[in-house]
């Protein structure tokens, strides 16, 4: 088997993923207390529309605390109700004055424009921040390991150095269902039920949306999986990830008719290794009873793995998401 580096295991996804001033110490006997969280508006962001409210070290009993930041639309008004789309790598989704690579997803200027143009339903967005050391850990969706040999996973924790080497998927979705939605439900005038509640990510963000929608169909009514890394890993690794990953989607991922379900890749740089897994994808969205009216697996020619590639055509999953 080939030396899989795991620090490009790690940095491989880190398109969207550097964040300097995020604390890494967590406290694993804190009591999450949706009164003593309070989002504060961000002095000097530039956006194109709407307000955005930041926590800078949201508390969890569940991941290592991070900043969370929430965009409200430009007319947002408690005498109405938004749904929530809850988004990975926050850090990358607004301003790309504060980004590593000056690159955004432009959430803001996306969203308003197609609310105020009657495109989709009204809605906020949640933007949960990576932590670039450990992205990979937080995001690979843990269960699908469960479909991998005990001899890669052994090697997997050899090249990684550690004994106590462990995924933290699990983990990562405890934390947002369990401690952010109920403060956003209760601090902000949003729908609580699955029928307004989505999920979005790209690359390893994009695995973690389907891991979402697959472990808690109960809480996400549709997931956004844009440039999903199908790879799992880096991409030179004899690890099988992908395999392990459609495996897990062939067992897991919700019949049609219960979500919503987008997918999306392109064929330049990162990208590239994404289009011969399409097929994959096609047929356990066949298998699982899905139409073009309810899942997409759309391929972008000529685009690459980038922000800038992403918010070319974020107005794609929004739409088939949150249209009207």
């Amino acid at each position: 088997m080939k030396s899989l580096n795991i620090l490009f295991c790690l940095s491989l996804m880190i398109f969207s993923c550097k964040n300097e001033n995020t604390k890494q110490e967590t406290s694993e006997s804190e009591t999450i207390e949706k009164s003593t969280i309070e989002f504060k508006t961000v002095e000097g962001a530039k956006l194109a529309s709407g307000q955005l409210l930041r926590v800078e070290d949201f508390p969890s009993e569940y991941i290592k605390p991070r900043p969370v930041d929430i965009w409200l639309p430009e007319d947002y008004s408690e005498d109405k109700k938004y749904s929530v789309l809850y988004m990975h790598d926050g850090q990358m989704l607004f301003d790309s004055t504060t980004t590593w690579n000056k690159q955004e997803w432009k959430v803001d200027e996306w969203a308003s424009t197609l609310m105020s143009n009657g495109k989709t339903k009204d809605f906020i967005v949640v933007g949960v921040y990576n932590i670039a050391d450990i992205r990979w850990q937080d995001l690979f969706p843990q269960k699908s390991f469960d479909y991998i040999s005990e001899e890669a996973k052994s090697e997997l924790k050899n090249i990684a150095g550690s004994k106590d080497f462990k995924l933290n998927g699990d983990n990562y979705l405890k934390f947002l269902v369990e401690e952010l939605k109920p403060v956003i439900d209760s601090k902000y005038s949003v729908y609580k039920d699955k029928e307004h509640t989505f999920v979005m990510g790209s690359s390893m963000g994009g695995l973690m949306s389907m891991y979402a929608i697959s472990e808690y169909p109960q809480v996400f009514g549709g997931a956004a999986c844009i440039s999903t890394h199908r790879i799992g890993g880096a991409v030179d690794s004899d690890i099988p990830y992908s395999d392990a990953i459609f495996k897990y989607m062939e067992a897991n991922l919700p019949q049609a008719g219960q979500c919503k379900l987008y997918f999306d890749y392109g064929n330049k740089t990162l990208d590239e290794h994404y289009p011969q897994y399409a097929p994959r994808v096609d047929d356990i969205l066949k298998q699982k009873g899905y139409t073009e009216d309810n899942a997409k697996n759309l391929f972008f020619e000529g685009t690459d793995h980038s922000e800038n590639s992403w918010n070319a055509r974020l107005d794609q999953p929004l739409t088939f998401l949150l249209g009207n």
